[in-house]
């Protein structure tokens, strides 16, 4: 993975240098998704084209062999899912399948069979003759559509139709979004936060509401309430300012994890001074879910984090509508491009 923080920053402080211009957390966020995915995918057009060249013997250098380094990062397997009612299989989607490697019916007690891939033409003669027909040794899939604009093949029809489960999809996945989160600090500055993003994350700060009363709090500030729950959750840490007796706010100091709408926190009586007991209960508002908290790391090759870097320049450059910065960093890009294929 490629740090996300440093990309960030990196980025800034090339455009900051010379006063060029800034780029927001959004701004860097959207440019990240589409540079990695473009890198990602020029992967296997590259190794396609390395495939038809001489390749050296030497292990740092043979192209074909750290290109496939960079995909095994994405390769992955998983059941495919049997829709009975239509007698057809559909992909995994967590991870989502980006490329399809090779699907396979792994009967219990028995070899592995790879399945075969035919379109429906090949399917229909195949079918006509006992001795090319579909069996249990040496099954066959068809790929189909939704049918609806810019789906990919989910519906996978395997043949013979009596298999109906012990299909697996190996797989290319599709690369995780990278996310530059942040929470804003008492200058209204943005502050990297380096929470792992999860959309069931609670909010890195975010404001708590009680749904009981309190009295006799004492004014001031107080860290880490002491609290019961039946959450099955875990490491949340509370923190308060009281301004009165019955008033105020609460915050989330930790997020923690595996906590859920409706989970309710009994604050233990004393917390603020001498108040007295009452709870909480998280709302879906607590929760990450467009929210700007939480971040997620680059996907690519740790060897991508100059790629990274110059090719968001190039982008960024467009944005601020610097032509200074297009032609550096097309420039850069370019030489990289040349080194890696020539």
């Amino acid at each position: 993975m490629v740090d996300v923080n440093i990309v960030y920053k990196t980025v800034l402080y090339i455009l900051n240098k010379e006063q060029r211009g800034y780029l927001t957390p959004d701004e860097f966020n959207k440019l990240g998704i589409q540079v990695q995915r473009e890198i990602f995918e020029k992967y296997f057009e590259d190794l396609n084209q390395q495939l038809r060249v001489p390749q050296t013997n030497n292990e740092y250098a043979d192209r074909v062999r750290n290109l496939e380094e960079k995909i095994d990062i994405f390769k992955t397997s998983k059941d495919c899912t049997y829709v009975g009612a239509d007698k057809k299989f559909t992909f995994p989607t967590d991870p989502a399948l980006y490329r399809l490697g090779t699907l396979m019916y792994e009967p219990s007690g028995k070899d592995p069979q790879e399945i075969q891939a035919m379109n429906y033409n090949e399917y229909f003669l195949a079918n006509k003759s006992p001795l090319t027909k579909p069996s249990l040794d040496y099954p066959v899939y068809v790929l189909q559509g939704t049918g609806t604009p810019s789906s990919a093949p989910n519906d996978v029809f395997v043949y013979p139709d009596s298999i109906i489960n012990r299909v697996k999809a190996y797989y290319t996945r599709t690369p995780s979004d990278p996310r530059w989160g942040y929470y804003l600090g008492s200058l209204g500055q943005y502050i990297y936060d380096p929470t792992v993003y999860s959309a069931s994350l609670l909010n890195n700060g975010g404001s708590l509401t009680t749904n009981t009363a309190f009295t006799g709090a004492v004014a001031g500030s107080y860290s880490n309430l002491a609290y019961t729950t039946t959450s099955t959750g875990t490491g949340l840490v509370i923190d308060a300012v009281a301004t009165g007796g019955s008033t105020a706010t609460f915050s989330i100091a930790t997020p923690g994890s595996g906590y859920s709408v409706g989970d309710v926190f009994n604050i233990t009586a004393g917390a603020m001074g001498g108040a007295t007991g009452f709870t909480i209960t998280l709302t879906a508002a607590n929760f990450n879910s467009g929210s700007t908290y939480g971040s997620t790391q680059f996907d690519l090759h740790p060897s991508e984090q100059t790629n990274l870097i110059l090719n968001i320049l190039l982008y960024t450059g467009v944005i601020i509508r610097d032509p200074n910065v297009v032609q550096a960093a097309t420039a850069l890009v370019q030489q990289d491009e040349v080194n890696q294929k020539s």
